[in-house]
């Protein structure tokens, strides 16, 4: 079973969870759970799993779990068909309309 490891910038706090996009080399997430007691870093684990179509044991953050910057491990997927899969959940993604 292959595995591979995201970097990640996750961005606690924000107005809802999604993938933002490639930023400096690392996965950029935002976040609404807050920083607190593990809830942002279960909150990505449980996002990511969602997106990439995965049970949420088959994500975890490894490194960072007190940082923005995190590694993230993933079971069952190679780097290729990780990266596939989130663009097509983000290109699925409605973009919220500006008034």
């Amino acid at each position: 079973m292959p595995t591979a490891t995201l970097p990640i910038k996750a961005v606690p706090r924000a107005a809802r969870d999604e993938v933002v996009g490639w930023l400096d080399g690392a996965l950029k997430v935002r976040l609404a759970a807050v920083p607190q007691d593990g809830r942002a870093n279960a909150a990505l684990e449980a996002l990511l799993a969602r997106l990439l179509g995965l049970r949420k044991s088959a994500v975890r953050v490894v490194a960072g779990h007190a940082s923005p910057r995190k590694r993230v491990e993933i079971d069952g997927l190679d780097r290729a068909e990780i990266d596939r899969r989130l663009e097509a959940a983000r290109r699925s993604t409605p973009r919220p309309r500006r008034s």
